[in-house]
């Protein structure tokens, strides 16, 4: 490994450790760290967007040489790096080696596509890849010997603008690496690269970057090396980009590449977890060493699956990748020589029983050669089972061996740092460390509801800051029409009851359902006593035409001054304004037709604020849902228009009920019946939906028995 660090300008030798605390990204969810980071320049803070590399890169000497002998900043920092020294040598009594002491034989291996970890690591499009990140987040809390691997996407996913028409358009992310917390991983002889992959007739190079994340360290594969191919240098440029064949081959790079990199790292992981089927060329790779090392086809299969873990992520059909036979074989190569296999063994792993074309599916790679399979929901696991039914034929859906671990958020990323401060006055500090019991939860109802409601005014202020500052930034760098800045949210009020809807745009989310009756939402918007607001962010996939078209839809009501500005659409949405929404609107909106729904975790990170949701019963909504912590959406009778009748149930919730409870004030000015919604919000979540709960449940249910070995359970038959 080369732990050689990342170079600084110049930074004084008494706080010479903010060069360890700004790359580990640990410091991104420690509020000691965060603090000491905008204490020493909070306006270069600001203007980084919160990234500490790009700080220290920039800040002054003469402001490093001040903080260095100023008495209160060296309290913050010296305070900021012994946390991480506890945590580094395990002083902190982490739960996982505490809980299970005979520790594994090796670490987890975690695959996925992508990894939202901050907005200064642009290599991720959204849900899945924010899942990982709380995945990692967590598992380095809990003291899990886990490694993450992943692409190294050196243009990112894209920027988002957006025409006066509203149409989207795509260009490359701006990412500059040296901006970010990443160490490259040198070869034995000091080369670029740790491995070859043969791909489409030719090897590849395959180097990789380490990120740290507290514990947990992050390997990205990158191909963009002097001894590849100009085709193959641009092999992993950008995430989810180019067609099906290009698509194909970053995920036999990262399936391949993966299991050869972690080998010459010297690492043995004990369990192989793939986080959704573009990581499933992992389980081909690891049948091919076992073959090679003398095991038959049979003996490497059942071997592999023993120790596998696959988690899938939505029952959309567009989630799942298939590919041609041909497509593969050029891609592979004969691989399944060097398998002891015959083509139609090795393909047959992919093979959809009933799909008429005989392409081959990467989830159902993952699903044979997997022993433990989940969805992350509950919902999304009985809608699982019946999705992937004909792989155990003449077996019922709910006999089929998919379970599921329902998703969480990672609280010291996604609560808000004052919210945080109240929590410390009412728990007492510390009481991060006592969030798996369900006592501590209950307590947050005996918050005071003053205070309670400070804080949230406080929020949304920020919020509607933040709004204005992007518009006045895109206005005079970007922006050519007044129009643009309108739709923008300069005219929102920072008094007003805001909705926010911000998710990717596909169609099944419907985030045009709330425009089917103009004149009811024409009358909620612009009530002179009980005004609504409504934000919506999110972006289309490039080659999503119908999402494009409805993202389009939506821009156009920001233009309508029949709605007074009460509509807004911020562009480029990413992991800085997500902090920023889910902690500043009041509600938060999620429509989407059931069941397509796997589980939806932005509705979480909202109710860790504070923030209720309106929601259809789907994904985490159909579990989290009790009564007083938000709204759900009745189900449509069978023989009506879905659409037509969910809408008709959201006006009648909005009108009746959840606009009313947020205005009626008492003597005060505060609304009581809202802040108990609030708190129900923040309880339910807290102590159900957080990322900690999520990795305690994989490591007992999942990981500890896959590193066992233990008695097979239910599996597809071979193809």
């Amino acid at each position: 490994m080369n732990d050689e660090p990342i170079r600084f300008p110049y930074l004084p030798d008494r706080i010479a450790g903010l060069s360890h605390l700004a790359t580990n990204l640990r410091w991104s969810w420690s509020r000691l760290a965060r603090s000491a980071f905008r204490a020493l320049d909070p306006t270069l803070w600001h203007l980084t967007r919160h990234n500490p590399v790009e700080l220290l890169r920039r800040v002054e000497p003469a402001r490093l040489a001040a903080r260095s002998v100023d008495e209160s900043f060296l309290q913050l920092y010296d305070a900021a790096v012994a946390e991480m020294e506890r945590e580094e040598d395990g002083r902190d009594a982490p739960w996982f080696p505490a809980t299970f002491p005979t520790p594994l034989p090796g670490p987890v291996a975690y695959f996925c596509a992508e990894f939202g970890l901050h907005n200064s690591v642009p290599i991720y499009s959204g849900g899945l890849g924010v899942l990982a990140g709380d995945h990692c987040k967590a598992a380095s809390d809990l003291a899990v010997p886990l490694v993450g691997v992943g692409l190294f996407y050196t243009k990112g996913y894209f920027d988002q603008a957006l025409r006066l028409d509203g149409w989207q358009e795509d260009s490359d992310a701006r990412f500059d690496p040296a901006s970010a917390p990443l160490v490259r991983e040198a070869g034995p002889g000091g080369e670029p690269w740790l491995t070859v992959v043969q791909t489409t007739g030719r090897p590849v190079h395959v180097g990789a970057w380490r990120m740290n994340v507290g514990r947990v360290p992050v390997y990205l594969l990158d191909t963009n090396l002097e001894a590849n191919d100009l085709q193959d240098r641009e092999l992993c440029g950008k995430l989810y980009a180019g067609g099906p064949i290009h698509r194909l081959r970053q995920e036999w790079i990262l399936g391949v590449g993966g299991v050869r990199v972690l080998r010459a790292l010297g690492k043995a992981p004990a369990v192989w977890h793939a986080n959704e089927g573009h990581a499933a060329f992992m389980f081909v790779e690891r049948i091919r060493e076992l073959t090679a090392a003398g095991r038959s086809w049979a003996e490497a299969v059942a071997e592999v699956r023993a120790r596998s873990v696959f988690t899938t992520h939505t029952p959309v059909p567009a989630g799942h990748d298939a590919f041609s036979a041909t497509e593969v074989t050029e891609c592979t190569g004969p691989v399944w020589e060097a398998m002891g296999a015959s083509p139609e063994q090795f393909l047959g792993l992919g093979a959809k029983p009933e799909d008429p074309h005989q392409l081959f599916h990467m989830t159902v790679l993952a699903l044979r050669c997997s022993r433990r399979v989940n969805g992350v929901a509950r919902k999304h696991g009985a809608v699982s089972r019946g999705l992937w039914q004909s792989l155990w034929p003449g077996r019922p859906a709910s006999a089929v061996p998919i379970g599921h671990v329902t998703n969480g958020v990672h609280l010291q990323t996604w609560m808000n740092h004052e919210l945080m401060g109240l929590l410390d006055k009412h728990l007492g500090p510390g009481w991060e460390a006592q969030a798996d019991d369900p006592a501590l939860w209950d307590r947050v109802l005996d918050l005071s509801d003053p205070q309670l409601w400070s804080v949230r005014n406080h929020m949304r202020n920020e919020l509607m800051a933040f709004v204005r500052e992007e518009a006045r930034r895109r206005w005079s760098g970007e922006w050519k029409e007044a129009a643009h800045v309108v739709g923008a949210g300069t005219l929102l009020d920072p008094e007003v009851f805001t909705i926010g809807f911000a998710r990717r745009f596909a169609t099944y989310k419907r985030a045009d359902l709330v425009f089917r009756d103009f004149d009811r939402l024409h009358a909620l918007l612009v009530n002179p006593r009980r005004p609504v607001q409504i934000i919506f962010a999110g972006k289309a996939h490039p080659q999503d035409q119908p999402g494009k078209e409805l993202l389009q839809r939506v821009y156009g009501f920001t233009r309508d001054a029949r709605l007074e500005g009460r509509i807004a659409f911020l562009e480029d949405y990413e992991l800085h304004l997500a902090h920023r929404l889910v902690q500043g609107v009041d509600l938060w909106l999620n429509l989407p037709r059931v069941p397509l729904e796997a589980s939806g975790t932005s509705g979480m990170k909202a109710a860790l604020n504070g923030v209720p949701q309106l929601s259809t019963r789907d994904g985490w909504w159909d579990e989290g849902y009790e009564g007083e912590n938000g709204w759900a959406l009745p189900v449509a009778p069978v023989d009506e228009d879905t659409d037509a009748a969910d809408a008709a149930s959201l006006y009648r919730l909005l009108e009746s009920e959840v606009v009313p409870l947020f205005y009626d004030r008492d003597a005060r000015g505060l609304p009581l019946g809202w802040i108990r919604r609030m708190k129900q919000a923040i309880r339910v979540a807290g102590s159900r939906f957080t990322a900690r709960r999520m990795v305690q449940e994989y490591i007992r249910d999942y990981y500890v028995p896959a590193a066992a070995g233990l008695a097979p359970g239910d599996e597809p038959p071979s193809a």
